[in-house]
């Protein structure tokens, strides 16, 4: 295990009598990254989650966090660490603040907080998730969204080196997701890894710098988002002169549509240059680069949503 590795395991693996949850998961995830966990319901990423944290034991295999082995040195790790797992747990007859106020007491060392101190980090989490405006109305009477907005504060109140989301933008609207979205960055831009389970494809594409893929409990894809979106070597390309760049291209062109052409080749900038210099005209031209739905959907589209049977050759759909 590496030592900049923020997360690591090795044959990490649950069970649930014969049903396999998680399935022998080697998971690195570097220091400074936006990872997100892709996979369909069911595939086991919560499952990971809660392993990492403590929640569930594991049936075999290792794991650390922040260089450390656990669940030993969790009352070391965790503290560092801020979660958001599943649906946020809140007293539901107490405000939002008043929450977040018991949750620092709370945690380690809490006690020994400055009640100024603690008043303050509760108001900055508050902000930072668009609930500063709140008045002191009980959790019961929030929305959804606004439960999820309390749910990530709770998880950034103690300025954490390592976030872990599970579907962290559940029940927002778009704005919400936007708003998520920007403080997710921001917080990884000044050195907090961030980790986020989703389903949501769009999510994750738009947010994440590296990608991992689960299917059936297992890890079947960890890789950089820009190295699965690389280039093709193939050019959208579009024309007022289709005919014409048909025959210029001599046997490239592997597609037409009207004026829209799909054309083999490495190089977008040359190709327009020979198009120009030919007097083709060019109204727009894009290097294809695949979307991550085809990476995940090649991956998982033929067992999406399955866990594994220990019995042989037996599986199920959930």
């Amino acid at each position: 295990m590496s030592t900049s590795d923020m997360i690591a395991t090795d044959g990490l693996t649950k069970r649930f009598g014969r049903v396999t949850g998680v399935d022998s998961v080697d998971l690195r995830v570097p220091a400074g990254v936006r990872f997100g966990l892709l996979g369909p319901n069911g595939s086991g990423k919560t499952t990971l989650v809660r392993m990492l944290l403590g929640l569930v034991h594991p049936t075999s295999g290792s794991m650390e966090m922040l260089g450390r082995a656990m669940p030993r040195h969790a009352a070391q790790v965790l503290p560092l660490v801020g979660a958001l797992v599943e649906s946020p747990a809140a007293w539901g007859h107490l405000s939002g603040r008043a929450n977040l106020r018991l949750l620092d007491a709370a945690g380690p060392g809490g006690l020994r907080r400055l009640r100024r101190d603690r008043r303050a980090r509760v108001e900055q989490a508050m902000e930072r998730v668009g609930l500063a405006g709140i008045d002191r109305r009980p959790v019961r009477a929030y929305s959804l969204g606004m439960r999820q907005r309390l749910g990530i504060a709770a998880a950034l109140l103690r300025a954490p080196r390592l976030l872990l989301l599970d579907e962290p933008t559940n029940g927002l609207d778009p704005r919400g997701i936007n708003e998520m979205r920007a403080l997710f960055t921001e917080l990884n831009d000044a050195g907090t890894t961030v980790v986020l389970s989703s389903h949501l494809l769009s999510e994750v594409e738009a947010l994440c710098t590296r990608v991992g893929v689960m299917d059936a409990g297992r890890l079947v894809l960890s890789q950089d988002l820009d190295v699965l979106r690389a280039p093709t070597g193939r050019v959208l390309l579009r024309t007022p002169d289709p005919a014409t760049a048909v025959m210029l291209l001599d046997g490239r062109v592997e597609g037409r549509s009207g004026d829209a052409l799909t054309v083999r080749h490495d190089d977008p900038a040359a190709l327009n240059a020979q198009l120009v210099a030919n007097g083709v005209r060019v109204s727009a031209l894009q290097a294809q680069r695949r979307s991550l739905e085809q990476v995940v959907l090649e991956l998982t589209g033929a067992g999406a949503g399955r866990v594994r049977w220990t019995g042989p050759g037996r599986e199920v759909r959930r």
